[in-house]
C-alpha cells in the first residue's frame, strides 16, 4: 500500500507543513526537558530491578523464582524503555550524558547492544515503515508486504509466511534472546562506536546474569528460569512495539512523502489511561514521538490533542485504536502479506 503525497520533502520546504506544526509545538513548552519526571521513573525502575534480584535471592530454590522471572521480565521491559528515551536524548542534551546512561540501562542492566539498537533505531525513524530503508520491516522470518512474499526465496520464510500471522506472538518469546544475539554479532563490526566499552559492559551483564542463575538455583531451574524469564521479557517487547507500525502502510522505491507525512501515516497510536502510558512508556503516542523524538514521554499526551487536530486541519490521516484492535490490524495485515506464500504452496500441493 502505498502512502506517496504530491508534496515536496520537509527539508526543502520552507514553512512547511511540519515547521509550522513544530512552531505550536514549541510555543506550549512541548519540547522542554522534565528532569524531575525522569528522576522520580528512573529511581522507581532501579528499585523495582533491585528488588526483583533481591527476591530472586530470598526465593531461592523454589518454584517461586518462575514468578520472580515473570516479574523481572516486565522490569526488563521499563529499562529498554528507559534506554529508548535516553537514547533519543529526551532526558539529557548532551549526547555523552545520553550514551553514559543508555550504556548502563541497555548493555549492562538487560544486556541489549546499546550501539547495535541506535543505529537500527534512527535508521527506523528516518524511513518508518520502508521496505528497503526500515530495519524494522526488512524481510527475515517474517514477510511484512506481500511483494516481499513474492521474493521471498528461503526455506524459512517460504514455509513459516504461510501462517505467520497465527505464529507471531509465539515468535515474540524469542525476541529477548534475539536482542542479546544481536547485540553480540554487531560488536565484530567496526564501525560501531565505543566497541570495546560496549563488548565489556555486555560480558559484565551476561557474566552476571548467568553466574546469579548458576550459583543460586540449580541448573535444571536456572536454565527454566532464564527461559521464562527472556521469553516473556520478549513477549513484552513485541507487545510494547508492535501496535505502532504493523499493519499500517508500508513504503516502497521512491516513496518518500514529506515528513510529517512520511511520520504520521505510517504509524498508529494507542488510546488508553495512565495504565498504559506507563506499559507502554509513551509509545502508545506513537505519531506524536516520530514526529518530535526528543520531546520527554510525559510530554506527549499533550501534544497529541495538538497534533490530532493539526492533522485534522490538513485533511491527513490520524489514526488511534485500541491495544486489542491495534494488534488485530497487525495480525491481519501480516495474513494478507503471506497471501502469495499460500497460493504458491497451493500451487505446487
Amino acid at each position: 500500500m502505498s502512502i506517496v503525497q504530491d508534496t515536496a520533502p520537509v527539508e526543502r520546504r520552507t514553512g512547511s507543513d511540519f515547521a509550522r506544526l513544530a512552531h505550536q509545538i514549541r510555543d506550549a513548552g512541548l519540547m522542554r526537558r522534565r528532569p524531575f519526571y525522569y528522576g522520580v521513573r528512573m529511581a522507581l525502575v532501579a528499585v523495582a530491578y533491585a528488588v526483583g534480584w533481591l527476591a530472586f535471592v530470598a526465593v531461592g530454590d523454589s518454584w517461586w523464582t518462575l514468578a520472580v522471572g515473570a516479574f523481572l521480565a516486565v522490569v526488563f521491559g521499563q529499562v529498554a524503555l528507559v534506554a529508548h528515551d535516553v537514547g533519543h536524548r529526551q532526558v539529557f542534551r548532551r549526547s555523552t550524558s545520553s550514551a553514559l546512561l543508555g550504556r548502563l540501562a541497555a548493555n549492562v542492566g538487560i544486556g541489549m547492544g546499546y550501539g547495535w539498537w541506535q543505529d537500527k533505531h534512527s535508521r527506523h525513524h528516518a524511513n518508518p515503515n520502508h521496505e528497503e530503508l526500515d530495519p524494522d520491516v526488512a524481510p527475515d522470518i517474517l514477510v511484512w508486504s506481500q511483494t516481499q512474499a513474492r521474493a521471498a526465496t528461503g526455506r524459512v520464510p517460504r514455509l513459516l509466511g504461510r501462517v505467520q500471522a497465527y505464529l507471531f506472538f509465539p515468535l515474540l518469546t524469542l525476541e529477548g534472546f534475539n536482542l542479546h544475539v544481536a547485540g553480540i554479532r554487531a560488536l565484530a563490526d567496526r564501525s560501531l562506536k565505543q566497541r570495546r566499552t560496549e563488548g565489556t559492559l555486555l560480558v559484565t551483564h551476561f557474566v552476571a546474569y548467568l553466574g546469579a542463575l548458576f550459583l543460586v538455583l540449580p541448573p535444571g531451574k536456572a536454565l527454566l528460569f532464564l527461559v521464562v524469564h527472556q521469553c516473556l521479557f520478549g513477549v513484552y517487547l513485541g507487545a510494547i512495539f508492535a501496535p505502532n507500525h504493523k499493519g499500517m502502510p508500508t513504503l516502497t522505491g521512491d516513496d518518500r512523502p514529506d515528513f510529517l507525512r512520511r511520520q504520521v501515516l505510517t504509524s498508529r497510536n494507542v488510546r488508553g489511561n495512565w495504565f498504559t502510558d506507563v506499559a507502554l512508556g509513551g509509545l502508545n503516542y506513537q505519531i506524536e514521538h516520530h514526529l518530535f523524538p526528543s520531546m520527554p514521554s510525559p510530554n506527549l499526551r499533550r501534544a497529541q490533542l495538538v497534533v490530532r487536530r493539526y492533522c485534522e486541519s490538513l485533511g491527513v490521516a490520524y489514526l488511534e485504536t485500541s491495544l486489542i484492535a491495534s494488534y488485530g490490524q497487525a495480525l491481519r495485515s501480516l495474513h494478507r502479506a503471506g497471501l502469495p506464500l499460500r497460493e504458491r504452496s497451493a500451487a505446487t500441493s
